[in-house]
């Protein structure tokens, strides 16, 4: 048994890595000041953790474990750049950690990091680097890419593939976010209630994209990443206190719950992708359904009416349905319209043609995708092939829904998503 469970140690510390990197980062961001030298620090720890953990045996509290040894790696690092020179700042970050390490041991760090704080309570590490990413001195593209490689613990290309971008100029796009945050001096705190309702948009922005990585994963094996969706929730309901007037934090945190309660049903046991039409029902959380229906009719009181208050009342027409064929699509494509009137964008048109599809038969979403395909408006988008394969299907011109499927095939990253691709071309193949 313990040779078995020291095989199993590498899997253990590599789900604890995805799981728990981005609440150690923030930690250690919050008292470092420095991104660079916190995401050192936490790669330093996690491979002191491989080196000493099959000989030692795992600790009881392995995020305490690994935040207190990347503190130690911190004030290490400090020293050797005092050797060097003089710099006041390092000598004034050292003198913090010392204190910190005194003062708190791994049970305080632990409890320092707990999932559940307290509502209202702003001492929260990943609400403080969600506010430092989305600072306004920050493109909104860095923004956006900044929490995901810190918080969520995204690789660069992966975060890449996400905006449909080369991984270089995103690289450079993260060099440029740290540095500006680095000389401007820009704080590493939740703002005042001024500034707060000014950051909204930023803040609400990067949280649905941290959701979406988890519930439909860029890239890799498994389609969804429950930890990102749970984080963005837990965010999403410390938003909604700290702005209890804001429409849209609430229409962000409805429509949050009302795609993570289709998740029991989204893969199968092998972990394949099932598409809305083909899900049970009857396997939706309807908790989450029953908490955010209310929350939206909350967040459609607002004026002006926002995308999220939008499109969590479309997720609530799904959710409403309790058959795929009581599902009504032709208030889901007016939604999209409106939508499209608020944030015009070729994502908002593609689902807008998915829906018109639903309501008026392929050939009318046929004709919205072609436009799109004629603007050049989503290069190397695996949805836009896909979504078309789906429809020629439907009139069973499998020939081209074929070359459709290959199409969306050479394009598509995540691996559950690609085995459903391929179950499709091969129907309409066969």
């Amino acid at each position: 048994m313990l040779g078995r469970r020291m095989l199993d140690l590498p899997d253990r510390i590599s789900r604890l890595y995805r799981d728990e990197s981005g609440r150690i980062l923030a930690t250690l961001i919050r008292a470092l000041g420095d991104f660079d030298l916190a995401e050192d620090v936490l790669q330093e720890a996690f491979a002191a953790a491989l080196d000493q953990w099959p000989v030692d045996g795992e600790p009881d509290t392995p995020r305490a474990w690994l935040t207190t040894t990347a503190r130690n790696k911190a004030v290490d690092h400090i020293r050797r750049r005092r050797a060097f020179a003089d710099r006041r700042d390092a000598l004034e970050v050292l003198a913090a950690l010392e204190a910190d390490e005194r003062g708190a041991g791994p049970a305080a760090i632990a409890t320092a990091a707990d999932d559940h704080p307290p509502a209202g309570h702003l001492a929260d590490d990943r609400l403080r680097l969600v506010f430092t990413c989305c600072h306004p001195a920050i493109a909104i593209e860095a923004q956006v890419a900044l929490t995901l490689r810190t918080l969520c613990g995204l690789s660069t290309d992966e975060i890449a593939r996400g905006f449909l971008i080369p991984a270089p100029t995103l690289a450079q796009r993260l060099v440029r976010a740290k540095s500006k945050i680095r000389a401007a001096g820009i704080p590493y705190q939740v703002p005042g209630p001024a500034i707060l309702h000014e950051r909204l948009q930023a803040v609400t922005a990067v949280l649905y994209l941290v959701f979406n990585e988890g519930y439909a994963a860029t890239a890799g094996d498994l389609l969804l990443r429950v930890d990102l969706c749970a984080e963005a929730i837990r965010l999403g309901r410390l938003l909604v206190s700290l702005l209890p007037d804001q429409a849209e934090a609430w229409g962000l945190l409805a429509l949050m719950l009302l795609h993570d309660a289709r998740r029991p049903a989204r893969v199968s046991d092998t972990g394949d992708l099932i598409l809305l039409e083909e899900q049970d029902r009857s396997r939706w959380n309807q908790a989450d359904i029953g908490e955010a229906l209310p929350l939206v009719e909350r967040a459609l009181a607002g004026r002006p009416v926002g995308p999220y208050a939008v499109q969590a009342a479309i997720a609530a027409v799904h959710a409403r349905a309790a058959r795929p064929t009581d599902t009504d699509w032709r208030q889901i494509a007016a939604l999209y319209g409106v939508l499209a009137g608020i944030t015009p964008s070729p994502v908002v048109e593609l689902n807008r043609a998915v829906a018109v599809a639903m309501a008026d038969g392929p050939e009318a979403g046929l004709a919205l995708l072609d436009v799109l395909d004629r603007d050049g408006a989503l290069p190397r988008y695996h949805l836009l092939p896909a979504a078309r394969a789906d429809l020629l299907r439907r009139q069973g011109r499998n020939r081209e829904a074929a070359a459709a499927y290959r199409e969306a095939l050479a394009l598509a990253a995540n691996e559950a998503e690609r085995r459903f691709l391929v179950r499709r071309l091969t129907e309409v193949e066969d």
